[in-house]
């Protein structure tokens, strides 16, 4: 999936597809994990792979994507998919009997082309809308509830964090002195606020960018949700099992970089300490490098620039 970017409407398009069905090292009898489904096309990429043993179990909070699960796969017996935040891992695979039986799991991050693209979501700039953002528009705070309730302080920390916003103190008062006049209620409403607020624009990116990503990480409880996932996978996973994750901005990137980090690494001890190995608590092991999409798919999807791609492998 992707993040708001400076582009123009695009169809729905699966970012580093062949990079990561084959960094899942797909066994024609394996189980799989979808954990962020989307509109389906990495999973129907690892169901091409598999013979009538193997299984794929997909989750996602869009209700949307459930009713595009149904239309793909239909009554396919070796698919079946969990309405629900991939923070329920563990809790959805140990109820089909699977846990430390997963030969793979794949994390797709951010927001879905179709969700950026239909402005009744409220997720992007480029087309008003309700002010909504939510994966699962049915449940929880939305973006203009949230907007219309947040103290300053909660405005400010969320803005600075998960946008890494330079002038999140000047926009968040910006945006309590807004509601102060009007309820903000749809996206044009903020994108002017804070575009106002800025008073310095990046080059070619709306200065409403970062405070979108923020608000919409906050609502949906982004980062939250993958610090859970990432915890559970290590047990869900089989030995030899594959934990691949697309992300694509670097809050997201860091958290996974430094959870597949500290697993390779396992316990620290005193520099100097003869330890054993198998007392470390390795739990993962790298494999190969950070990868990013190519040329070739950037031109048909540039969407995709701002992807990075990590995997590892589960040793015990």
């Amino acid at each position: 999936m992707m993040d708001e970017i400076e582009d123009a409407t695009f169809q729905h398009q699966a970012v580093l597809l062949n990079e990561a069905v084959a960094a899942l090292a797909v066994k024609p009898a394996g189980v799989y994990v979808d954990a962020t489904f989307g509109r389906g096309g990495h999973a129907l990429k690892v169901m091409e792979e598999l013979n009538q043993s193997g299984r794929l179990l997909a989750i996602d909070k869009d209700p949307e994507a459930l009713a595009a699960a149904q239309q793909k796969f239909g009554s396919d017996s070796r698919f079946s998919i969990q309405h629900g935040s991939f923070a329920m891992l563990g809790q959805h695979v140990e109820s089909q009997g699977l846990t430390g039986k997963i030969s793979g799991i794949l994390l797709d991050l951010g927001v879905s082309s179709p969700q950026l693209d239909d402005a009744a979501r409220g997720f992007s700039f480029r087309n008003d809308g309700p002010l909504d953002m939510r994966m699962n528009p049915k449940v929880g705070e939305s973006a203009a509830q949230w907007v219309a309730r947040a103290p300053l302080d909660e405005i400010i920390k969320v803005l600075r964090d998960y946008g890494e916003e330079r002038y999140a103190p000047r926009i968040a008062r910006a945006i309590v002195a807004a509601r102060e006049e009007a309820a903000i209620e749809t996206t044009a409403q903020l994108q002017m606020i804070v575009a106002q607020a800025n008073p310095s624009w990046e080059k070619g990116k709306d200065p409403a960018t970062r405070a979108f990503q923020a608000i919409r990480i906050a609502v949906n409880h982004e980062l939250d949700d993958l610090h859970a996932c990432l915890g559970q996978a290590l047990d869900t996973l089989e030995v030899g099992g594959r934990l691949v994750v697309i992300s694509f901005h670097s809050l997201e990137d860091r958290i996974v970089k430094r959870f597949m980090r500290d697993q390779e690494r396992g316990e620290q001890f005193p520099r100097g300490l003869p330890v054993m190995a198998s007392t470390r608590g390795q739990r993962l092991r790298r494999v190969g490098k950070a990868i990013y999409a190519g040329k070739e798919e950037l031109v048909v999807n540039p969407r995709a620039r701002s992807a990075v791609m990590r995997v590892a492998e589960k040793l015990a």
